[in-house]
């Protein structure tokens, strides 16, 4: 089994949870992939220049400004930080962007229809399992290396695109194939009934049971993106996927889809 573990901005952005997460990653037994994101971190940095992210449903509107920023905080500070810190665990790391070694191409987002408006999201790259570079995942897998890969993509044509990092993790459990797991990692223990309620933890959610509370506002905000991924990935054939809290990483708990 391949297990492949996303860690959100506010894992990344929290130095002692990153520590110790980092350290019971270094524990998983067998082939891992890591993605990670950055997000807390790259809108941190975008106040600072005077900047104003913009978010629509979860998802950063990205201008070559903006790229620049991500692809600093991304593909520099955090990707490196984190490997490092792996290497430190006994973990033998590479980070990657999908520029690096042509690990993931992307293909820039097209202005979508959201709320009755067409919204274009600048340098923005969506990308398939079709997309991921899998004899380099292998490979690198194969001699007991682990991807450190971060939301930065390109087109092939020279251009580096922003991707979510929920995408990039799904698209890469799926190329992997079905003996591939999924596990999010992010600030809560698992999906919640009531946000405001750490004990509210929705212990099993089918794709229906999701569109229902999507509707009802129940989910919103990033949870959207990270859960549509998800389900993506159970269709395309992820053995197994599993949202929950960082700390819980070599135990169990969460929200596991199915």
């Amino acid at each position: 089994m391949i297990r492949v573990v996303k860690i959100g901005g506010n894992v990344v952005d929290n130095p002692a949870l990153l520590k110790s997460f980092v350290a019971d990653f270094a524990r998983l037994e067998g082939p891992r992939v890591l993605v990670h994101g950055g997000g807390v971190l790259a809108s941190q940095m975008q106040k600072e220049l005077g900047m104003t992210p913009t978010m629509i449903q979860g998802r950063r509107v990205t201008d070559e400004q903006t790229l620049r920023i991500v692809t600093m905080v991304y593909a520099g500070w955090c990707n490196k930080n984190i490997t490092a810190l792996l290497q430190a665990e006994g973990c033998n790391a590479c980070g990657l962007s999908g520029a690096d070694a042509d690990a993931i191409r992307a293909v820039r987002r097209p202005p979508l229809d959201i709320d009755g408006q067409k919204v274009d999201f600048g340098m923005v790259g969506d990308v398939s399992s079709q997309g991921v570079n899998t004899e380099l995942m292998k490979l690198l897998l194969g001699n007991g290396i682990v991807p450190v890969l971060c939301a930065i993509n390109h087109d092939g044509h020279g251009n580096l695109l922003n991707t979510n990092a929920d995408t990039i993790a799904s698209s890469v459990a799926t190329a992997l194939g079905p003996d591939s797991e999924l596990v999010f990692c992010f600030e809560k223990e698992g999906v919640l009934k009531d946000v405001d309620d750490p004990s509210s933890v929705i212990p099993h959610m089918t794709e229906s049971e999701f569109a229902l509370l999507k509707e009802q506002g129940v989910i919103a905000g990033g949870m959207i993106p990270k859960l549509q991924n998800a389900f993506k990935a159970i269709r395309s054939g992820v053995r197994r996927v599993c949202i929950k809290h960082p700390s819980s990483l070599l135990g169990s708990g969460g929200t596991v889809l199915e």
